[in-house]
C-alpha cells in the first residue's frame, strides 16, 4: 500500500494485491430486516451493500490479502476481479470504513 495525500489534504491510498484489509474497528457487517440486504453499519451512518460488495467484506478479517480475497470470489465468479476488489475496498479506505495493513 502507498499513501499520498490530494489537494484537499486528505490520504488518497493505493492499495496493492499484498495490503491485507479489515472493517474498521467500530463498523460491523449486518442484515437489515427491514430492507432485506446487507449493510455496513458504522456510527455516522449505514452503507448499503449489493451481493458482491458483501462477499469482499465478509472476506477481509485481517488475516487475508486482497490477493487472497481475489482469488476466492474468482473461483466464486468464474474471472479475475482482483482490479475490481481493489477498487471497492479503496473507496472504503478513503471512507475509513476498512483499514489495510
Amino acid at each position: 500500500m502507498t499513501r499520498s495525500t490530494t489537494r484537499t489534504g486528505s490520504p488518497d491510498v493505493t492499495l496493492t494485491a499484498a495490503a491485507v484489509p479489515a472493517l474498521w474497528r467500530l463498523a460491523r457487517l449486518e442484515f437489515d430486516p427491514v430492507r432485506q440486504q446487507r449493510v455496513l453499519l458504522y456510527p455516522e451512518g449505514v452503507v448499503l451493500l449489493n451481493d458482491t460488495g458483501g462477499a469482499i467484506l465478509d472476506l477481509c478479517d485481517g488475516r487475508r490479502s486482497i490477493a487472497d480475497v481475489a482469488a476466492i470470489l474468482q473461483e466464486r465468479y468464474r474471472r479475475d476481479v482482483t482490479a475490481d476488489v481493489i477498487d471497492y475496498l479503496s473507496q472504503l479506505v478513503e471512507r475509513e470504513l476498512v483499514r489495510v495493513e
